[in-house]
């Protein structure tokens, strides 16, 4: 099961999460590098932690017009990095075209593609935030049809609560189709900002192909057994 968990570095420094990574690097498949990390640590630690063969999802949701978003994913593809994201709301043109030049980059470097994932509606999202800034679709609605699109445009995957991995499966016909769910909670943990969450067991029972976790762990006193006791919740 660890090989389907990824934490989010969600910390301020860059000691802090090698510190971290040291910690719980036996219990994981991958780690996440958002907004907060990566503003602070830059592009040379992301950088140094592929380097150093660990698998990093960059999670920096681009949502840019398609050419600064194609560039970007680029630079992302020259770190190493095994995942990145960007926001599906961006439009069919911005997703085709971020990947189709950073196919072409990687192919005429010999570099492995980094697997590239659409955002769809964030887990702190409902309804009523969707309405507030005019979209009509319900949250499930909404999320189906920017993980179509997503399918549609030729990335490996989206980025969506665990409530919306049903409607995804039976809307994508693509077995290779990556689901990544951020919004687990474990048994002991609150949901704080996050409104469609759901356990890790549920979310793995309903198909998810990775989960998030990260202030569960995080703020644990003991990081490594907490992911253990996820783990054995999990099983």
């Amino acid at each position: 099961m660890r090989e389907k968990i990824i934490l989010a570095l969600d910390v301020p420094t860059k000691e802090q999460a090698v510190e971290i990574i040291r910690s719980v690097k036996d219990f994981v498949a991958a780690f996440k590098i958002g907004l907060q990390l990566f503003t602070a640590a830059g592009s040379e630690f992301v950088r140094e932690l592929t380097s150093s063969g660990l698998k990093i999802f960059l999670d920096l949701k681009f949502h840019d017009i398609p050419n600064t978003v194609a560039k970007a994913g680029v630079e992302v593809a020259k770190l190493g990095v095994w995942m990145f994201n960007v926001h599906a709301l961006g439009g069919a043109e911005m997703m085709r075209r971020t990947v189709e030049e950073v196919t072409n980059f990687c192919e005429s470097k010999n570099l492995e593609k980094p697997k590239i994932l659409g955002v769809t509606v964030l887990t702190s999202a409902d309804d009523e935030t969707l309405k507030q800034i005019g979209i009509k679709h319900s949250t499930e609605d909404a999320v189906r049809n920017l993980a179509v699109l997503s399918a549609q445009c030729g990335l490996d995957g989206v980025v969506a609560s665990p409530h919306e991995i049903k409607s995804i499966r039976d809307s994508v016909e693509r077995n290779d189709f990556l689901i990544v769910t951020p919004g687990i909670r474990p048994s002991f943990a609150t949901a704080e900002d996050q409104k469609r969450v759901m356990t890790p067991k549920e979310a793995i029972s309903l198909g998810v192909d990775y989960i998030v976790i990260g202030r569960p762990v995080l703020q644990s006193l003991n990081p490594k057994a907490a992911l253990e006791k996820i783990l054995v919740e999990i099983q």
